[in-house]
This record gives C-alpha cells, sequence and structure tokens, in this order.
C-alpha cells in the first residue's frame, strides 16, 4: 500500500510540476516543443523497452487492424493533448490547463455512460451538472468557451476511452504511440533546422540538455502511475489524481501570476463540489457481493 501510495503521488507530482519544466522553453514555439518531446520519447522509451526486453510485446501490441487503429487514434489524442498545455503554458494560461483536468475524470465517467454503456448513481449526475454549471459561469461571464481546459479534458477522455480497447503496459504503449507521430516529427525539427527558423541554436547549453531530458519527462510518470495502479485500489489513484490540477493552480496564481477573480472561485468552487459530491457517491456504492460456486449451482438447479 505505502509503495503504491509513492508511486501515485511521484506520477500526480511530476505531472503537477510540469508547467515549471515547459517555462524553460518559453521563447520556442510549441509545435517545435512537441516535436522534440516526440522524438526525445521515442529514444528513451527504446532504451527502457530494450533493458527490459519488451520488444516482442511491441510486435503483439500491433497483431490485428482494431489494435492499430486503436495505438494510431491514441497517438493523435495524446499528441494533441501535449500541443494544447505546452501552448497554454507557454501563453499564460496554467490555471485554464488545472480546470482542465479537474474536469476530466467527470468527462471519463459521462463518456463511460455514452460509449460504453455504464450506469451512473444520482450522486454522480448531480457532479457532473455542477461541473458543467462551473464551466457555463466561465464562459457566460468571459464571454468565450474556456477552450484550453475543455480541449484537455476531452482529447484526454478520448485518449482513455480507445486505451480501453487495447490492454497494454503504459511504457508499450508510449513507445507506439510516439513511434507513430515521430516521422512526422522529426521531419518538421529537420525542415526548421535547414530552414535555420529553428530555437535550438540560439537556447543555452543546459536548456537543450533539459529538452533532450523531456522524454524521461515523459515516460517516467507514466510508468510510476502503471505501478501505482497494480497496487492500489482504482478509488484511491482517483483520489490523488487531484493533485496534479491542484499543483499547477497554486502555481498559476502565487507564481506565475495569473488572476484568481471571484468568478474563477465561484466556477472553480462549482466543479471541486462536484468532485467532492463524485468521491463520496462512488464510495458509497456497495459493491455486489460475488457469488460462490455453490450458490451458482443451486440457482441453475432451481
Amino acid at each position: 500500500m505505502r509503495k503504491g501510495v509513492f508511486y501515485a503521488v511521484a506520477a500526480y507530482l511530476a505531472w503537477g510540476l510540469l508547467p515549471l519544466y515547459w517555462k524553460v522553453f518559453q521563447e520556442m514555439a510549441a509545435w517545435e516543443i512537441l516535436a522534440h518531446r516526440i522524438v526525445w520519447s521515442v529514444f528513451f522509451v527504446a532504451l527502457l523497452l530494450f533493458v527490459t526486453k519488451r520488444w516482442r510485446q511491441m510486435k503483439e501490441a500491433v497483431s490485428t487492424a482494431k489494435e492499430r487503429g486503436a495505438l494510431f487514434l491514441c497517438s493523435l489524442f495524446v499528441s494533441a493533448n501535449w500541443l494544447i498545455f505546452i501552448w497554454a503554458v507557454n501563453n499564460g494560461n496554467v490555471m485554464e490547463t488545472s480546470l482542465g483536468y479537474y474536469i476530466n475524470p467527470l468527462l471519463n465517467v459521462l463518456f463511460g455512460v455514452l460509449f460504453l454503456k455504464e450506469r451512473l448513481g444520482k450522486g454522480q449526475w448531480t457532479a457532473i451538472a455542477l461541473a458543467a454549471a462551473g464551466v457555463s459561469v466561465m464562459t457566460v461571464h468571459y464571454g468565450r468557451v474556456p477552450w484550453v481546459a475543455i480541449s484537455l479534458a476531452l482529447t484526454f477522455a478520448c485518449y482513455g476511452l480507445v486505451k480501453k480497447m487495447i490492454k497494454l503496459e503504459a511504457i508499450v504503449s508510449l513507445a507506439w504511440e510516439t513511434l507513430v507521430v515521430a516521422p512526422l516529427a522529426l521531419g518538421y525539427l529537420v525542415t526548421l533546422h535547414v530552414s535555420g527558423t529553428d530555437t535550438l541554436s540560439h537556447v543555452a547549453g543546459w536548456q537543450i540538455a533539459l529538452l533532450t531530458l523531456s522524454g524521461v519527462a515523459t515516460a517516467l510518470p507514466l510508468y510510476w502511475f502503471a505501478q501505482a495502479a497494480k497496487l492500489l485500489p482504482l478509488s484511491t489513484v482517483g483520489f490523488i489524481q487531484y493533485l496534479a490540477p491542484s499543483i499547477s493552480l497554486s502555481m498559476a496564481v502565487f507564481l506565475f501570476g495569473e488572476k484568481f477573480t471571484n468568478i474563477h472561485l465561484v466556477s472553480f468552487g462549482l466543479i471541486w463540489s462536484a468532485l467532492i459530491v463524485f468521491t463520496v457517491s462512488t464510495m458509497r456504492k456497495k459493491p455486489v457481493p460475488a457469488q460462490r460456486p455453490v450458490e451458482l449451482a443451486i440457482k441453475k438447479e432451481a
């Protein structure tokens, strides 16, 4: 249990601190940072696969057309999510990224109802309604939809939904997801370099070193999360996941100087209330006890 909590906290702590990491490359365009992240992730994950001898799992992961299609969609969704997040961080929208990741768990639940025919209780529906009200308050007051938050929540929810179609270890899945778009990313970086418009040649050496470590910053939290998911109940992991957007929100206000107005307080307050209602209602649901073989046999005879 302690080991699982350690892995979960490490994963969500790393994800919560990611805005600090991407702020280092603020003078670079989001597309260029994304391309570097993809390329260096491929290198680091390939090294992990080599050390752990999991190349056979790579081949097995694409044995059917359904798996290939699912991995392709996963690649598109996660790349879009990374791009939006990086752009938002480097354009002063860290607070909105935290809003997106507060909304994401509730959107996952809604997707479960819409696409996986899952059923929700009254408390869970109330939570979704409160979250929708929170987004609506911000939309009406500012006269625009908080597209960064909604896009982040949607792309990650879609990513999670498609991943349910393929049950792969996190590192194997990430390897394919980055490998699919790696040729485009590498081609983009080469084009920038040849045309002399790349930013890499104008940044400090320590920034280049950090950029090459973006693969580590991408893969390690995923590995820690995968380990936590094996050792902890899903409800515990679900509770700890709010650590990441809470850290991002705190940094947005106290470190990056983004304004937290009364409207933000109302909007976030509704979403926080939604998360509390959802967590309490989910924990109160009594699991259906598993029937023993003897009981099943009696029922069949009856």
